[in-house]
């Protein structure tokens, strides 16, 4: 399954590269020998969890359904592609994969939430035809979760 979510990842145009670009955005001012080979091994760690599969596939199987036009009503159509600020399920999708790495994937996930550096800003960007609500906080969640695992090993 690991490999179907790297798939389903790639094609809504996410690759490992950017989220290990994303795990040395939020590592560089902590680590002084960060290195992007074990960051791609911690992000391949991760991707192996069932837990962070099944989040993976759900988000983006509801993104999918989004743009298709068969999810739901018109109303919470219009919440979600528009990813409404007050709209708080696609955050607590992610949260279900910080979860699996403590409190320092979670404080992780808020900033990197908050500043959307690299892919998740893209994706973040309100293309009229295209919804990634669900898949820019899995995918910050997933770097979030990285950055835990790199900062544990340093500690």
């Amino acid at each position: 399954m690991r490999k179907l979510c790297i798939d389903l990842l790639n094609e809504r145009g996410v690759t490992l590269e950017d989220i290990v670009d994303c795990v040395v955005y939020l590592q560089k001012g902590y680590n002084n020998n960060i290195n992007p080979h074990d960051i791609m091994e911690d992000v391949l760690s991760i991707l192996g969890k069932r837990e962070v599969q099944h989040t993976i596939m759900t988000g983006i199987s509801i993104d999918k359904a989004v743009e298709q036009k068969t999810f739901g009503d018109d109303e919470i159509y219009d919440i979600i592609i528009n990813d409404a600020g007050l709209y708080g399920l696609d955050e607590v999708l992610a949260y279900s994969i910080c979860n699996l790495y403590g409190s320092i994937a979670l404080t992780n996930f808020g900033y990197i939430d908050r500043v959307k550096p690299g892919i998740i800003g893209k994706l973040n960007e309100h293309q009229e035809d295209r919804c990634n609500t669900y898949l820019d906080d899995i995918v910050g969640a997933i770097a979030a979760a990285a950055a835990s695992k790199s900062a544990h090993k340093g500690a």
